[in-house]
């Protein structure tokens, strides 16, 4: 997610856990103080920088705790420093906010990378019946969540892997895959989480199978 320099109220917040979950990425909790729906975001400042970043979180929304999941840019102005964090240091976070929240109805989820952060929320929450997952990843270790969604959603979980072999794992990139569909259903929504490249060639694919540009709904992280 970008950069937010916007009037948001953050309060201070003590972290409870930080966990490196894949080599550079992590997943940090702090106690939750608000509600939310699955697939919104939250702001977060640790202090140091005038300017917050959005990161979804990718807890239920029963959890006690709320969890932001992200991967450390050597480059950037907040990862790095959240990444150093200990238990009971103190962060700013925002209360929840955003639009990217599915509907009741069935849809396609597809995400890449540590995009897979809103759609864990809304399965972890129970809103994954007759649903599709499709995570895309460089590495056998880039399946976030993985046990916990597996569990729930069982064959309509697609993980596609485009460096390493897995069992039950499918071979190539996700774009690949989705390209090897013979049919796609048109009436269906889709949500894509991921970089903006990732978003650009999905869309792409998804309109050349047939499938409306209403029906595709997208967000992108930086």
């Amino acid at each position: 997610m970008t950069p937010l320099n916007a009037e948001i109220q953050l309060i201070k917040t003590p972290v409870s856990k930080l966990e490196e979950i894949a080599p550079g990425v992590f997943l940090l909790s702090f106690t939750r103080y608000f509600d939310f729906i699955p697939g919104q975001v939250v702001a977060v400042n640790n202090g140091v920088e005038h300017l917050s970043k959005l990161y979804w979180i990718s807890s239920g929304y029963n959890d006690p705790e709320i969890k932001i999941l992200f991967n450390v840019k050597e480059d950037g102005f907040l990862s790095p420093n959240l990444a150093s964090c200990s238990a009971d240091d103190k962060i700013l976070v925002s209360k929840a906010f955003g639009n990217f929240i599915c509907t009741e109805d069935d849809a396609w989820w597809i995400a890449s990378g540590t995009g897979i952060a809103p759609f864990a929320s809304m399965v972890l929450s129970g809103r994954c019946r007759n649903n599709v997952l499709i995570h895309g990843g460089r590495t056998l270790k880039s399946f976030y969540f993985e046990k916990e969604i597996a569990s729930r959603m069982g064959k309509s979980y697609i993980r596609c892997c485009a460096e390493e072999i897995g069992n039950g794992v499918y071979e190539g990139r996700f774009t690949q895959f989705l390209t090897e569909q013979p049919l796609l259903p048109p009436d269906k929504k889709y949500y894509l989480c991921g970089k903006s490249e990732m978003i650009v060639e999905t869309r792409e694919i998804l309109i050349n199978k047939g499938i409306p540009d209403g029906n595709i709904i997208s967000e992108i992280y930086s």
